[in-house]
């Protein structure tokens, strides 16, 4: 057994009897130090003091799939890493490869085997030469499992353990108050070898969820995190956790048993020797969202979700007002956390976190723009068993060739603007694979596949792929080099730090969205202004407070601004990064 450490058992005791407040809390402690420390593994004496140490402004992350890039003869995981050491090296340094595991459906989140690469990608030893080169993210995705993976055929079988790993209910219980992200029924009714069952199903009835009222629950997925560590692992992104712990006859979604969860798994990695760094995935409006950052203690890194469709909303009606007005009310994270910032993912465009943020008529315009944008709306069930937007089903980049008004001329650089506020914003920047391709919508593979979400999920051909980049005249040629340009522009600014400060401009046009930020030790200012509209737009002086008898320089166009100037002008979708240092 691994050699306690009074200070970490006493707070893994007190979390212990906060999740499972009828069992031996010490004993508890014990065997969870010992799933996540086997073999009497080294970890600190003392926890990680929260700071700023665990990232930086050289900070960026691509999300993609590990076989997003195919050419039917190598692994696709080898091809991935060719990808990113010739086109996104010194742009962004870190990747997140969706779940790679061997799975049966949704696109990997159906998870068979937690321990094992998926062949038809590659093996660990290609995770670990990608995790060599780039911080690397994996899924852990830890509510639900394949209904045809081997927990789940334990279970039907009755094999301890696994005999109670997964959550019952009955279809007499008052389930009315759950939260659902889907509309399939949440209960679906099993044959065991104990007769038959009702599993609960969160996300599809391929998706067993588990039941973490058990404690070898948790402890099997503690040692998961550590075999994801040990192969390089850096970044765990905990999926879907929001539904993690059920109770009946409640809503069964942000449970206080979820957040001490949490706590826990924080605890243990700010005590590792290795860096870990834990992102809660939680699409929901803000304040649920805020809460996974805890008091400091619970994830390092969340997404923030309402990023996507208030970006979305300000490009395609040219105003910025409903962006400003959320930023505005945006706290910074709190020390030793940070935000993850990004308008696309795998997933849909999600539209809760837009709840209270953008009114319903404004909503439908964003709707009504990205179906003639060529997208798809996929809906949620409400608790009436009524249906509402769940989330809108589009690339990023297609979705900018529309605006409230039409198609016009500006699709390229307002999808670049709409990129250039994702860097600019307090946290660390990501970005999906297919926004840094400029990826057409994929119908092809929806009408293939019968899911909407696959319009977002195309599988690019590595030699077609290679002649479009390096043919200057193609739309994947331009997007890509000038994302990555003001990526390795961005990481050399310290104003970007993800914790650097950050004030919203109020007194702007609503046309243009502004922040201000400032470096850690105050050495760097930067005005990042973005003009989200068609618009030539004038911006004065006055509203950014430029200190006199400093040089201040546009980092984007190199062209000097004088503070004594009396405006800034401000192209269609130009971007302006004004700056005091180069």
């Amino acid at each position: 057994m691994a050699e306690n450490s009074p200070s970490i058992s006493q707070k893994i005791s007190r979390l212990a009897h906060e999740i499972y407040p009828d069992l031996d809390a010490n004993v508890l402690a014990s065997h969870i130090l010992d799933a996540f420390w086997p073999d009497e593994r080294p970890r600190r004496k003392r926890g990680r003091l929260p700071g700023n140490t665990l990232w930086s402004e050289r900070d960026a992350l691509v999300i993609t799939y590990g076989n997003s890039i195919i050419d039917g003869a190598h692994k696709p995981l080898d091809l991935l890493h060719d990808f990113l050491l010739r086109y996104l090296k010194g742009a962004v340094n870190a990747v997140h490869i969706l779940p790679f595991f061997p799975y049966t459906s949704d696109d990997g989140f159906a998870v068979s085997d937690f321990r094992a690469v998926n062949p038809q990608l590659g093996d660990w030893p290609d995770i670990n030469r990608i995790g060599a080169d780039f911080t690397l993210m994996s899924d852990l995705v830890l509510n639900h499992v394949s209904s045809q993976g081997s927990w789940f055929n334990a279970y039907r079988q009755g094999q301890s353990p696994y005999d109670k790993f997964f959550f019952e209910a009955s279809p007499e219980d008052d389930l009315t108050m759950v939260v659902r992200p889907r509309t399939t029924p949440l209960l679906q009714m099993i044959e065991t070898l104990n007769g038959p069952r009702h599993v609960w199903c969160t996300f599809s009835h391929d998706q067993i969820d588990l039941d973490f009222r058990n404690p070898e629950v948790l402890l099997e997925f503690l040692r998961i995190i550590r075999l994801h560590v040990d192969n390089g692992v850096q970044i765990i992104r905990l999926d879907a956790v929001a539904f993690l712990w059920k109770v009946v006859g409640s809503p069964s979604i942000h449970l206080p048993q979820t957040h001490a969860v949490i706590r826990l798994m924080r605890l243990l990695c700010d005590y590792a020797t290795e860096k870990i760094i834990l992102l809660t995935e939680t699409n929901v409006p803000k304040a649920e969202n805020l809460s996974y950052f805890g008091r400091g203690d619970e994830a390092h890194a969340i997404y923030n979700f309402p990023l996507p469709p208030l970006i979305l909303h300000a490009m395609m009606s040219g105003s910025a007002r409903y962006l400003h007005k959320w930023q505005r009310g945006m706290p910074p994270a709190p020390m030793g956390c940070a935000y993850l910032n990004f308008t696309a993912s795998h997933d849909g465009i999600g539209m809760r976190p837009a709840e209270g943020v953008l009114p319903d008529t404004e909503k439908d315009k964003v709707i009504e723009s990205v179906r003639k944008a060529g997208g798809l709306v996929s809906m949620r069930a409400l608790p009436d068993g009524g249906q509402s937007p769940y989330e809108l089903n589009i690339t990023f980049f297609e979705a900018m060739g529309q605006t409230f008004h039409g198609a016009d001329a500006f699709h390229l650089e307002r999808f670049i603007c709409s990129q250039t506020i994702v860097m600019s914003l307090e946290g660390i920047p990501a970005f999906y694979i297919h926004s840094l391709l400029a990826t057409p919508n994929d119908h092809a593979q929806v009408e293939h596949r019968g899911m909407n979400r696959a319009i977002n999920r195309h599988r690019w051909d590595y030699p077609t792929l290679q002649a479009l980049l390096d043919d200057p005249q193609t739309m994947q040629s331009q997007v890509l080099d000038a994302l990555t340009a003001r990526l390795k522009l961005r990481g050399r600014q310290r104003a970007f730090h993800p914790n650097a400060t950050q004030f919203t401009i109020t007194s702007l046009d609503e046309r243009v969205f502004g922040v201000w930020r400032q470096s850690l030790h105050r050495h760097q200012s930067i005005f990042a202004l973005h003009n989200v509209s068609a618009d030539i737009v004038t911006v004065p002086t006055s509203a950014l407070n430029m200190i006199e008898d400093e040089d201040w320089i546009d980092l984007l166009s190199d062209e000097a601004i004088p503070a004594e100037a009396e405006t800034i002008t401000l192209a269609p979708y130009q971007c302006r990064w004004i700056s005091n240092r180069r």
